[in-house]
């Protein structure tokens, strides 16, 4: 008898333990330890309102989409309805992606969801409206999350990551002073990670970031610039190197010193190349992820994982 029930106790653990293991296997998690690790050759990509010339922006198909193509960062807007709902939506008018007109506050999500998506060149589609909690949900295990617009209603916001067990796969932003930050978010920045923004073409940038490095230790600085005359992106690489990973954004020529995915569809050397080799980039944020995610790979400095379902 008390070897079958030694031989019982072995085969709970042992179930036990897979069951740890394959939790902590999860693609976000690998994707979080990369993130976690400065010094790691992997550049992260980011999908800006994820896959949207799939499917509309911030609608879950854009969010699945980026998922299979094995992005490693989906950056989502979070806005408020009039009944205090969270759904995706990142202006505060819905005419442009949606089939309605006014502002997001004055719909109520039950009407909200009676409308259609438009995609990129603004026709119907058959998507509608996510909550932030059905976006959660669908990307849980799967890939890391970059909330946008939900600084000023986080409380609300942190309650539906703690309800959807999300809490380690968010990453928020802001760019206000470290300062500021503390006082306004300090409760969260041991449960959340908080990537500060920094315009380098400011005058106190270089100061915002040693303020941060000293009272923070951020795991990324969102870092914006316009030209390449300024010298702070080369200095900024140089004093982060080994302790923060830096993001920059492809969007579009503003925002990195024109290194933007127009120049890289013409030239991925001078355009995602310049930002990685010469400033020391290893997150990027783009609207055209595959080609990124394809240069990345060609330049072996893409060996996190392959696509997934």
């Amino acid at each position: 008898m008390n070897k079958i029930i030694l031989i019982c106790i072995s085969l709970l653990l042992i179930g036990s333990s897979g069951v740890n293991v394959e939790a902590q296997n999860r693609p976000s998690d690998k994707i979080r330890a990369t993130l976690l690790d400065p010094s790691s050759a992997d550049v992260l990509v980011v999908a800006h309102r994820g896959d949207w010339r799939y499917a509309p922006e911030n609608s879950l198909a854009a969010i699945e989409n980026a998922i299979k193509m094995g992005v490693d960062i989906v950056e989502l807007d979070v806005a408020k309805t009039k009944d205090g709902q969270l759904i995706l939506m990142h202006d505060t008018k819905i005419d442009r992606t949606t089939t309605g007109k006014g502002r997001v506050d004055e719909w109520t999500l039950d009407s909200l969801k009676t409308l259609n998506l438009r995609n990129g060149c603004a026709i119907r589609t058959k998507h509608t409206i996510p909550t932030l909690e059905e976006a959660l949900l669908l990307a849980k295990g799967r890939i890391m999350v970059n909330l946008d617009k939900s600084y000023d209603i986080f409380d609300e916001v942190y309650a539906v990551l703690e309800k959807t067990g999300t809490t380690d796969q968010v990453i928020m932003k802001g760019k206000k002073p470290l300062e500021q930050v503390k006082r306004e978010f300090g409760r969260y920045l041991d449960k959340v990670l908080f990537m500060p923004i920094v315009d380098l073409d400011q005058p106190d940038a270089m100061q915002q970031i040693h303020d941060y490095l000293k009272g923070l230790k951020p795991v990324a600085f969102e870092l914006l610039y316009l030209s390449d005359t300024n010298p702070a992106p080369k200095e900024v690489a140089r004093l982060l190197k080994g302790k923060s990973r830096i993001w920059y954004n492809t969007l579009w020529d503003t925002m990195a010193g024109a290194h933007d995915d127009d120049q890289s569809l013409e030239n991925p050397d001078r355009g995602y190349g310049y930002l990685i080799d010469t400033l020391d980039a290893s997150i990027l944020q783009t609207d055209r992820p595959a080609y990124l995610i394809e240069y990345l790979r060609a330049k072996n400095r893409r060996n996190l994982k392959a696509p997934r379902e």
